[in-house]
């Protein structure tokens, strides 16, 4: 080995075990983790019983409802369970997450868009409505029915 590699295989230069969370937030205490268990419970169990009572007979607004429902869910398990937060990792986790989220909505809601206006973006001058204009089917005068096709 050289000069520079003097050092032993397990040596206390590196700090093996620290593994790196000396910067990082503090993780979850008990207190912390109950109650995120008790939130996720409430949040779990409200929209079951909005579901299982019948409580919103719209279903627009019932989905709507239980979309709100799983985002508030997700932040919870994100601040109870994965920690995070802009004090962790010096905020880098929170805008990665942040800026994911913001992509995400961006593709989403084009997609959908694009969908949504495709037939009349690909089709502009095409009636959709199955209108027969061409087939009269009026009776004939001696009582036959007869197509005046032309």
């Amino acid at each position: 080995m050289s000069a520079h590699h003097t050092h032993s295989a397990h040596g206390d230069d590196h700090a093996h075990g620290h593994h790196g969370h000396e910067d990082h937030g503090s993780h979850g205490s008990l207190k912390d983790y109950t109650l995120g268990f008790i939130l996720s419970v409430i949040l779990t169990a409200i929209p079951f019983w909005l579901v299982m009572a019948k409580v919103i007979p719209d279903s627009k607004t019932m989905g709507i409802v239980l979309l709100v429902f799983a985002a508030i869910q997700i932040v919870v398990h994100m601040i109870y369970f994965l920690h995070m937060n802009f004090k962790s990792e010096g905020g880098w986790s929170m805008l990665a997450l942040i800026f994911t989220t913001l992509l995400v909505v961006i593709m989403l809601a084009g997609s959908l868009w694009v969908m949504h206006h495709m037939n009349h973006n690909m089709m502009p001058g095409m009636n959709h409505e199955t209108k027969p204009e061409s087939i009269n089917l009026a009776p004939a005068k001696d009582g036959q029915n007869s197509r005046n096709l032309p």
